[in-house]
């Protein structure tokens, strides 16, 4: 007889890599292998999170600094979304669309959103402007690179064949090309929201009142390693969560995916 072969669980592997990690710091941080200066250990993560809550730090509580960072990468992530899908959409359905837009991306794509900084402040002073303009410009690059490829990768075929039988423009559009493409509009959903992150820290870093970012500043100035960590893992969260609510998203787009 043959041996029936044992599935390990999806989230086992996962599960097991972090624990180790975890772990690892614990004994690193326990038995001073590594020092309290450059490595917080437990105890010293746990007072910062409760410093964090009250009385708070960087000028607000914990609940404030997340709310800040929070509509702040939401208000940016919203703006790529509404501009680099519809244009990637645009790029890879029309030549003549692509080749009025395309050079013009190829010159400000290398341009990190960081070197944005000094710009966006000048443009919109110290307030919320600047930080959703830099946050906007790194997920606006994959949100309309990876839909520009979603549209170039679905079947001519397809999209001829729905015209043969007389299907209209936008009924080529809503039922053909973006169904086809939504695999790789979602891929680039999900990086132009780690972009999101990644650039607000960074633009948080220059004058901001409150958020995580201000947070990290604050904490490196301070000296603080329990602080800086504290922060981090918040975005790490933070950035995770959202990051799962958009597979579910996914999952509820294309549903012939999960089949």
């Amino acid at each position: 007889m043959l041996r029936q072969e044992t599935r390990v669980p999806v989230w086992l592997p996962g599960t097991l890599s972090v624990a180790s990690c975890i772990g690892l710091w614990v004994v690193a941080t326990t038995f001073e292998f590594v020092g309290p200066a450059r490595l917080p250990g437990p105890k010293d993560l746990w007072e910062s999170f409760e410093q964090l809550m009250d009385p708070g730090y960087a000028g607000g509580t914990l609940p404030q600094q997340v709310w800040f960072s929070v509509r702040l990468v939401l208000a940016g992530f919203a703006v790529a979304i509404v501009t680099g899908v519809p244009l990637g959409i645009l790029m890879g359905m029309s030549r003549r669309a692509e080749a009025l837009i395309n050079p013009a991306f190829l010159v400000i794509r290398p341009i990190p959103p960081l070197a944005w900084i000094p710009l966006a402040i000048l443009w919109f002073g110290l307030g919320n402007g600047a930080k959703i303009f830099v946050i906007w410009f790194g997920a606006f690059v994959p949100a309309l690179i990876n839909t520009y490829t979603g549209v170039r990768s679905v079947d001519p075929g397809l999209i001829a064949a729905a015209r043969v039988h007389g299907a209209r423009p936008w009924h080529v559009l809503f039922e053909v090309v973006v169904p086809g493409a939504l695999p790789l509009i979602f891929t680039g959903l999900r990086l132009a929201l780690q972009a999101s992150w990644t650039a607000l820290v960074a633009a948080e870093l220059v004058g901001a009142f409150y958020g995580l970012g201000r947070v990290l500043m604050t904490a490196a100035r301070d000296i603080y390693p329990g602080m800086i960590a504290a922060a981090m893992i918040c975005v790490a969260l933070l950035g995770a969560s959202m990051t799962y609510l958009l597979g579910l998203a996914e999952a509820k787009a294309t549903p012939w995916r999960n089949r």
